[in-house]
């Protein structure tokens, strides 16, 4: 007689793997793009219009590469085992715009992040935790002592988000391709980390 099941169950899943990294050359723009899409429908569907909610992929591109840009990635495998990486959610840091930003991020002291975006199928989980602590970590390796956004002030579940996580208002900017005030929201950073 064996000692095993003659009908053994299915090993379950592996838990899923997630990291962040900074973007690579493989990485496809067009799907950085449709995730843009979707993490912005819902402030589009409040009638706000967002670039990274509408942009198209030469803009993406044109963003991603002004900037030091970092995604989450989904590690699942696939029926060969083999890991694909699915692309889950970006932040991009100190990007540099040909549109006049707000002066608090002109302070030398100040890093500045953007584009920030979590797939809607994978809010709730901590990715955005992730992506933030990227910046707020990177933010300090440069020097800064705070890190700012703006984002668009219509979305108050999205400043209690930030209200959440130590962010306090500094400030309102308008950048000239939304139709929404901005709120400018800065967290302090202490000792080359962010402040609890």
């Amino acid at each position: 007689m064996s000692a095993f099941p003659s009908n053994p169950s299915p090993a379950p899943a592996p838990p899923p793997v997630i990291t962040v990294r900074r973007l690579a050359p493989s990485d496809s723009i067009a799907e950085l793009t449709r995730l843009l899409h979707r993490a912005y429908a819902k402030q589009v569907e409040m009638g706000l219009r967002p670039l990274a909610g509408r942009q198209d992929d030469s803009m993406t591109k044109k963003r991603v590469f002004n900037s030091e840009c970092f995604v989450a990635i989904d590690h699942q495998r696939d029926d060969t085992g083999r890991d694909r990486q699915k692309l889950i959610g970006a932040i991009l840091f100190h990007e540099v715009e040909e549109a006049q930003g707000p002066a608090y991020f002109s302070n030398s002291s100040v890093a500045s992040f953007s584009q920030f975006a979590v797939d809607p199928d994978y809010q709730g989980q901590g990715i955005g935790l992730m992506l933030l602590g990227t910046i707020e970590e990177r933010a300090a390796e440069t020097g800064a002592t705070a890190i700012a956004c703006t984002m668009a002030e219509p979305d108050t579940g999205l400043i209690e988000f930030y209200f959440r996580r130590g962010y306090e208002l500094v400030g309102h900017h308008q950048w000239p391709y939304t139709n929404y005030r901005s709120a400018i929201l800065s967290k302090k950073l202490v000792c080359g980390v962010a402040s609890q």
